[in-house]
């Protein structure tokens, strides 16, 4: 039975391309996942597994073979302003300063300028950028690109939250930054983040509930909540334990998961 704050739930959801040549190709299978509201899950799982498809599903911007997404109980057939995506490429458009590229989606929905401006200011604040907000994104470094790609992402004021791989590309020291950035962030808007990373440190830092997906075709083969509070120490002797774990998991092993 669905519960009353399910946000997202993936029901029997299976994906098959055709190639050019004519092949089928099973990328998601049979996939079954509930979400609750103000939820931060991550997806890991072997490159091609489908992990990216059955975001842009929830999406709107695929459609799955067989199989439903639903948002609190409607179904997903098309992109919808409650759900916002995030891609790995900062996507920032080059000709526009960091505060047009926030308020990108507002100026497509033909917001007031006050409006426009009053929610710039809050994002450049919270991101950390108000000293940035007539740069353009060539000025930026990649950490800080990624900032602004996620305060665009916010300042639509998304119920759910996708991400899909968003840190891939930086470097270590970045990457660690930015996961901090983004607890922040979420800690003060609760959205519902559902985060694609193929790091298992990242997943266990950052994330309520990981998903483990086998390799394609895409299942899910475990579902693993996070009882601890943040900010999760590295060094605790959990971390590593769960860290393996997972990691067997992904090379097709199945120990019995205990944290």
């Amino acid at each position: 039975m669905e519960k009353e704050n399910t946000c997202l739930k993936i029901e029997n959801l299976s994906k098959e391309f055709v190639s050019g040549s004519g092949r089928k190709v099973q990328a998601l299978e049979n996939v079954n996942i509930e979400i609750e509201e103000n939820d931060f899950v991550c997806i890991v799982g072997p490159s091609g597994c489908g992990k990216s498809t059955l975001l842009r599903i929830i999406a709107g911007l695929e459609h799955s073979t067989t199989g439903k997404a639903f948002y609190y109980g409607k179904e997903i057939k098309k992109p919808t302003r409650d759900i916002g995506m995030i891609f790995q490429q900062y996507s920032l458009l080059p000709w526009k300063t960091v505060e047009e590229n926030i308020i990108l989606g507002l100026e497509f929905r033909r917001e007031p300028k006050t409006i426009k401006k009053k929610i710039a200011t809050k994002y450049l604040e919270m991101i950390g950028m108000s000293d940035f907000h007539n740069a353009y994104p060539f000025e930026l470094s990649g950490g800080m690109q990624q900032r602004v790609a996620i305060a665009r992402g916010l300042a639509n004021d998304p119920i759910v939250l996708l991400m899909d791989e968003p840190f891939g590309a930086l470097d270590a020291h970045t990457r660690i930054l930015m996961q901090r950035e983004l607890l922040y962030i979420w800690e003060k808007n609760r959205k519902t983040i559902l985060f694609i990373t193929h790091s298992v440190d990242e997943a266990i830092y950052l994330a309520d509930k990981i998903i483990v997906m086998s390799h394609r075709p895409g299942k899910v083969k475990e579902i693993i909540n996070i009882d601890k509070p943040r900010p999760r120490d590295r060094a605790e002797e959990y971390y590593g334990r769960l860290s393996n774990e997972i990691l067997n998991m992904l090379e097709e092993k199945s120990p019995s998961l205990s944290i």
